[in-house]
């Protein structure tokens, strides 16, 4: 294969454009931030303290450390390789198996794209809640403002990472201050004598599980609430300096978020009785802990409008991570070229946004479809916990492939995490995957993520079927030791 005239971000063709470097430190943070916070910590804040009860702030902080353990193995990868398609590429490397790394790339673009198509229903609903529009669950009308959010948020991506990011730190300051308010005034209740501590390290468990089911239940909850860092490895490209802002940048995004997340659930519990939390009949449980806390402070009609900022944040960036995603890809040979096509103008990945937000369109179709069902809120709450259940597992992979690239050297300088952590990085999160680690009502989610990695396998098939037959050539994969990030040419780290 000749390596005389490509470059990283070109996709195979010299005169294609790579992608903009525009992302420095203070950025690069607020993209973290903004994607880690998302939507998780207002929806489920409630459904962890139904799980353990009062003690719901120890299972965001076991997925807090969990998620960082993995992070450290994340860091020294995309320090090691500072290039689009995070775990995807990193899998490839490891193991040279195409097939392998066709399954968890498809896992991580689906989990993205699956999680912006349930933040764009979301936020047709918070949009249909603030100004009172009376538009019932699974209409017409809020499908199609849905899809509209959507093609918003493809037209931004489009539009430029400078942009997007941009966008990204109005909406990530606008949800920050959401949960800063929450605690604040979570604070100032308790100086009020509206609190009550003992609440705080009191365990309950639902349906008699015990501490080890519930608790195990619970941070797979937590942890879907946790994810999202994982997202900015897709971002390296554009990044101006990856190998040394990343570190530093992830670790207190992680950290950030992690301690919000232990304040929101502690204030929670001690100003609302848990019962309370978990009652579907009455308000979310940050209204809820707000109207304790400040009783004369409108927060529900607040609520709906940093919702709508707070689900938008999260669907642009997965879409960001998504479309990034394939690009890499494809400027890797993973998948066809095509996808690897950048604007010249914006210098956008413009065939992968429009590839990745068709099939947003289908997916948000289903889910304010199934909202209008009477098992349509189960539908969704299982799609997410599809979501945190497949990151588990690519997870897993990608603490593996750290130890096995231990043995392929790069001559650059880069981040390098304690090899122990990575091993225990493994083992957590296969142990979170397993089934074990689930209640009965969370069974299902294997089935769903089973029906997505068939999905997966027939797509690679109707690939291979058509490149062997129409084309005449093989799937095009690169071996592991002809990718760009290898070749001399790549100018590490290459500035734009």
């Amino acid at each position: 294969m000749s390596q005389a005239t490509e470059a990283p971000g070109t996709g195979g063709d010299p005169a294609q454009p790579g992608l903009k470097r525009v992302m420095g430190r203070k950025l690069l943070l607020l993209f973290i931030v903004g994607d880690i916070l998302g939507t998780g910590v207002y929806a489920l804040t409630g459904q962890v303290a139904g799980e353990v009860g009062g003690a719901a702030w120890a299972p965001f902080l076991i997925a807090f450390v969990v998620a960082t353990i993995t992070a450290f193995s994340y860091l020294e990868l995309v320090t090691k390789y500072p290039q689009a398609a995070g775990a995807a590429l990193y899998t490839h490397k490891a193991f040279g198996i195409h097939l392998v790394t066709f399954i968890i790339a498809f896992m991580v673009m689906s989990s993205g794209i699956t999680s912006a198509s349930t933040a764009s229903n979301a936020f047709a609903g918070f949009l249909n809640d603030g100004f009172g529009l009376g538009m019932e669950d699974g209409s017409t009308p809020l499908l199609l403002i849905a899809l509209g959010f959507m093609t918003l948020v493809a037209l931004v991506n489009f539009r430029g990472v400078g942009e997007s990011v941009k966008a990204n730190v109005v909406l990530t300051l606008v949800e920050l201050s959401g949960l800063l308010l929450v605690i604040f005034v979570g604070l100032w209740g308790m100086t009020q004598g509206r609190a009550d501590f003992s609440r705080v390290v009191v365990f309950e468990s639902a349906d008699d599980k015990s501490v080890f089911l519930a608790v195990t239940a619970a941070t797979t909850l937590a942890f879907f609430a946790m994810v999202g860092f994982e997202d900015s490895v897709n971002m390296a490209e554009e990044c101006k300096d990856p190998v040394k802002d990343f570190p530093r940048v992830m670790l207190t995004g992680l950290s950030i978020t992690g301690l919000i997340y232990v304040l929101v659930a502690i204030t929670a519990v001690a100003l609302v009785p848990v019962g309370d939390l978990t009652d579907p009949s009455k308000a979310s449980a940050l209204t809820q802990v707000v109207a304790a806390g400040a009783p004369n402070l409108p927060f529900d009609v607040i609520f709906p409008f940093i919702g709508m900022f707070a689900v938008a944040n999260s669907a642009l960036i997965n879409m960001l991570m998504a479309s990034r995603l394939l690009y890499g890809l494809a400027n890797q040979g993973v998948l066809p070229r095509a996808f690897g096509k950048v604007h010249r103008t914006r210098q956008t990945p413009w065939v992968s946004i429009i590839v990745t937000t068709l099939i947003s369109y289908g997916l948000i179709t289903y889910v304010v479809l199934q909202s209008g069902t009477e098992g349509g809120a189960d539908s969704v709450a299982l799609l997410g916990g599809t979501t945190s259940l497949l990151l588990l597992i690519v997870f897993a992979v990608v603490n593996v492939a750290l130890l096995v690239l231990r043995r392929q050297p790069v001559e650059h300088q880069h981040f390098r995490t304690w090899t122990p952590l990575a091993l225990l990085g493994a083992v957590t999160c296969a142990f979170l995957a397993g089934p074990w680690a689930r209640s009965e009502e969370q069974q299902e989610q294997y089935l769903i993520a089973g029906g997505l990695i068939a999905v997966g396998l027939v797509l690679s098939f109707i690939t291979w079927l058509y490149r062997r037959t129409a084309k005449h050539e093989k799937l095009g994969f690169e071996h592991p030791e002809e990718l760009d990030a290898d070749k001399p040419q790549a100018g590490y780290p290459k500035r734009r």
